[in-house]
């Protein structure tokens, strides 16, 4: 009994260790021991001893004027080693290169982690908008072209169970509702390709492509981004939408066939 005790305690304290590095990695840069202890409603005394105890390890460092948290550089290693090893990424990133390269367009690569998207890897084009999106942040399923993509994979009943009802708005162009999201993906199975216009942010439109593996399984999703004057469903009046369709589509089959699909 001893020995399950502590074990318990144990990965309850890595639970506790990595519920700080979540917090730290919550959209500010720099957080105070009364910040962490609030996001991970841990008591104070507690975080600051993982924060200490996570400083020695150089998993966060502390500025020394300010006294706040902020990651430390010495997770770079283990999560360029996590990203650079992971299959999809290896086989996309010199495709997803050539095609913002090609297009002045953003171009991005993300498997389904859970209820979420999860960028592997992301290259701006001349033509992009400035982004935030970086390595191993997330994005909602249901609100962009590329969660869409990877939501095909799953039946009306798997994807009600996974996203919940309702579903969140971002805009007042967001898909909301499981019914019209059920119609997109049947588009997407049909045509090989997801738009979404301004359902994550105003202004901003993108197109996604499917990827498969060796076993023919939608295993992540190639976008493009950019202006919704640009990729928006409405502004194909000189084929150039349909152009970029081709490109996100092409690009997707290479990766595809580097993971050994057929």
């Amino acid at each position: 009994m001893a020995t399950r005790a502590t074990d318990a305690g144990t990965n309850q304290s890595v639970e506790r260790a990595v519920s700080v590095l979540r917090a730290l990695d919550s959209g500010r840069p720099e957080l105070r021991v009364s910040d962490v202890a609030e996001l991970t409603g841990l008591g104070s005394s507690t975080t600051s001893r993982l924060l200490s105890t996570l400083e020695r390890l150089d998993m966060v460092e502390r500025d020394p004027v300010s006294n706040l948290y902020r990651l430390s550089l010495g997770l770079l290693p283990l999560a360029a080693t996590a990203t650079n090893r992971h299959p999809v990424h290896r086989a996309a990133r010199m495709v997803l290169q050539g095609l913002a390269t090609r297009t002045g367009l953003g171009a991005n690569v993300a498997v389904r982690r859970g209820g979420e998207l999860m960028f592997l890897c992301n290259f701006e084009g001349t033509r992009a908008p400035k982004s935030h999106t970086q390595a191993g942040h997330t994005a909602p399923l249901h609100a962009t072209s590329i969660g869409k993509c990877l939501l095909t994979g799953l039946g009306p009943k798997e994807r009600r169970k996974l996203l919940g009802d309702p579903l969140d708005a971002h805009t007042e162009y967001t898909t909301t509702s499981h019914d019209l999201l059920d119609a997109e993906i049947d588009t997407v199975r049909r045509t090989g390709y997801a738009v979404e216009a301004e359902e994550r942010a105003l202004g901003r439109a993108s197109l996604a492509a499917p990827v498969r593996d060796a076993s023919g399984e939608i295993v992540a999703a190639v976008s493009l981004w950019g202006p919704s004057s640009v990729l928006g469903e409405r502004t194909d009046t000189d084929g150039q939408r349909l152009a970029l369709v081709r490109e996100v589509i092409e690009a997707a089959d290479a990766i595809s066939q580097a993971l050994g699909a057929l």
